[in-house]
């Protein structure tokens, strides 16, 4: 892989940032911030926070103790792209890794055959030894049964009963930047069911030359408007990251309620070259934030009405 950004070659950055979405990422975001305060790669900041994630089964969106499908069986995307070369590498319903983000960094080393699903994905982790388990807790299977008794439809669950993607970008002290996202996607979904999180352009984008962004909430809207590859293409026109982040988002909800009849949760966040971070959401929603010579903060977005977006800090219990 090549580790030098586009613009290294010329002057290296006074800075590093990240922005991940949800107050489940606030962990995370501590520990990848010690790496890349170290001098510490972007895409080895990006795993670290998501693995975090991934492994806490306090969080029941994510990786272990997530919430299963229909059948409850733990079906999870993930994905991870670098901003130098653009490499990505991503994987959809794979079964019991341990950690889809770090499958889907290794698969996008590949230029061939480097989104794996199913099966194949799963299969994959085994035979390149990713650690696998039974991602199903105790928990998670007697709230599926419960659901199971009551007939619940997908389409019933919302952003906080269990389709929470936790999603990150992050830059480094050398100019570079990645992005990754990780999911179980929504509680009883459909067997094979896959939103907008492993998707390039949908679920996340980033380039190092101009910066990258990542989505959570129903993948199904999310991935008609390709919001993520949306917002960088309006930061490259010159857009500051909020400017693009309300653009695409507050259009594109429009556009969706007039056309489609109706929208579901959509939040996006997004980060630039010069560690500026933007965020819309329909709904309310928490995100984390951190850069060089700041505390990390838990924040709090909401649409303000005006095709805009109110934040406000979030205490951290």
């Amino acid at each position: 892989m090549n580790d030098s950004s586009p613009q290294q070659s010329s002057q290296n950055q006074s800075t590093w940032a990240s922005i991940a979405t949800w107050r489940m990422a606030y962990e995370g975001m501590v520990k990848s911030s010690s790496g890349l305060e170290e001098g510490g790669q972007a895409g080895d900041a990006v795993e670290t926070l998501i693995q975090e994630v991934e492994a806490n089964p306090d969080y029941t969106s994510v990786g272990y103790g997530a919430l299963p499908n229909r059948e409850g069986e733990m079906e999870m995307d993930a994905a991870f792209m670098d901003g130098n070369d653009m490499a990505l590498g991503a994987v959809a319903g794979i079964q019991y890794a341990l950690h889809p983000i770090s499958v889907a960094r290794r698969l996008s080393r590949r230029h061939t055959s480097s989104f794996l699903v199913g099966q194949g994905a799963t299969r994959y982790a085994l035979i390149s030894g990713f650690e696998m388990r039974n991602m199903l807790t105790d928990r998670a299977r007697r709230r599926w049964e419960l659901e199971s008794a009551k007939a619940t439809r997908p389409e019933s669950a919302g952003p906080y009963r269990g389709h929470d993607t936790v999603g990150a970008i992050c830059l480094d002290l050398q100019g570079s930047m990645a992005a990754g996202t990780s999911t179980s996607g929504l509680f009883m979904k459909e067997p094979g069911r896959v939103g907008d999180s492993p998707l390039p352009g949908s679920g996340f984008y980033v380039d190092s030359a101009v910066g990258g962004a990542a989505a959570t909430g129903l993948g199904e809207d999310i991935m008609k408007g390709c919001l993520s590859y949306r917002i960088v293409a309006l930061m490259g026109r010159g857009l500051t990251p909020q400017e693009a982040c309300d653009s695409a988002v507050y259009e594109f909800d429009s556009l969706l309620r007039k056309r489609y009849g109706k929208v579901g949760e959509i939040s996006l966040i997004a980060l630039n070259t010069r560690g500026k971070w933007g965020v819309a959401t329909n709904v309310e929603f928490t995100f984390c934030t951190a850069r060089k010579g700041e505390q990390t903060r838990i924040l709090m977005a909401n649409p303000d009405g005006k095709s805009g977006t109110r934040i406000e800090p979030v205490a951290k219990d």
